[in-house]
């Protein structure tokens, strides 16, 4: 499914810089910060939101429920 006003809301604190997210985006809209979240991890950040398809595929591999699709 995809939806174009849909799009991704990552809780940086949760997210531990695994990539799976950016490695199934579509759009390639998603990329590693350059900055670290409280835990000192690098964290993904939404970079691109013309880019972004809203298909969700970024949430459904999260390991760790950091990605929440939001209209």
């Amino acid at each position: 499914m995809k939806n174009k006003t849909a799009k991704p809301k990552i809780d940086i604190e949760r997210c531990k810089g695994c990539l799976l997210c950016v490695s199934v985006c579509p759009g390639k809209a998603l990329a590693l910060s350059g900055e670290l979240n409280e835990r000192g991890l690098r964290y993904v950040i939404l970079k691109d939101t013309d880019k972004c398809t809203g298909c969700g595929m970024c949430a459904l591999v999260c390991p760790d429920c950091a990605i929440e699709i939001k209209s």
